[in-house]
Order: C-alpha cells, then sequence, then structure tokens
C-alpha cells in the first residue's frame, strides 16, 4: 500500500512557528517518525510539502496510479482552496485531513474547511500524534473499503 503525506504553506516552519499552538516537533521529526510507523505496517509513505498551491495541486495529481491514500494537512489552504479541494476529487483518492491545533477553537475564519465533507475522515486538536491518527484511520479505512 502506499501513502501520500502533503502538508502546505508554513508547516515547514514546524517547531519554530508558534509552538504554543503547534507543539515543538519538525516536520521533518513528524515525518521521520511517520514513516518508520508505516513502514512497519507494511505501508510505503511519501512526504510532501510546499508553500505554494499550485505545487500542492500538481503533487496530488501525481498520485493517480500510485498511492492508494492521501494524508493532507493543507494548513491555511484548508479554508481558501477550492483548487486542492478539486484536485482531491478529481484524483478520487480516499484523504484524510488532518491539523495539529483544534481549527475550532481558534479564530472563526478557521472554522470552514473546503476539504473535509469530502474526506474520509478528519483528525484535529492533538498535535504531532494527529499524524499517527491520521495514518492509523486510513489505513483502517482503505483495508475495509479496499
Amino acid at each position: 500500500m502506499h501513502v501520500l503525506l502533503v502538508n502546505g504553506p508554513n508547516l515547514n516552519l514546524l517547531g519554530q512557528r508558534e509552538p504554543g499552538i503547534y507543539g515543538c516537533d519538525t516536520l521533518a521529526t513528524i515525518e521521520a517518525e511517520l514513516t518508520v510507523e508505516a513502514q512497519a505496517d507494511g505501508i510505503k509513505l511519501a512526504c510532501f510539502q510546499s508553500n505554494f498551491e499550485g505545487a500542492l495541486v500538481e503533487r496530488i495529481h501525481q498520485a493517480m496510479g500510485v498511492s492508494q491514500g492521501i494524508l493532507i494537512n493543507a494548513g491555511a489552504y484548508t479554508h481558501t482552496s477550492i483548487a486542492i479541494r478539486d484536485a482531491l476529487t478529481g484524483v478520487a483518492i480516499p484523504f484524510v485531513e488532518l491539523h495539529l491545533s483544534n481549527t475550532y477553537a481558534r479564530e472563526p475564519f478557521r472554522h470552514r474547511s473546503y476539504l473535509s465533507d469530502q474526506a474520509v475522515g478528519i483528525v484535529s486538536g492533538f498535535g504531532s500524534k494527529n499524524y499517527s491518527l491520521a495514518l492509523q484511520g486510513l489505513t483502517h479505512y482503505l483495508r475495509r473499503n479496499g
């Protein structure tokens, strides 16, 4: 099984950016730990991060015919990007939306997601643990719904 992890804008700053909200783990640490977890479960994990919407859309397109599932933390694009939504629905690959923080406990503009109604699941509010929870949920979903 192949899973793509997509991280959006500013997630490259994890560990430095607002640690009270996003925690102290770096994206490299999160990706390394998740890769080990995935491998232990027989999953090949590909990781991608970009601050550019078009690059995220292109990487999602490239997952067609390769990935059986997508984990996505679209960052601020969650609340603004119809292009990323269209890419995800266009490739028709099951995906889990994830966030480090509980977006519903934050500013009202973060309460709206352009992705959640198409996601097979959403994980938020538990910091970097959400990556593992999202992988577990997606893997469970894919194995049940093949």
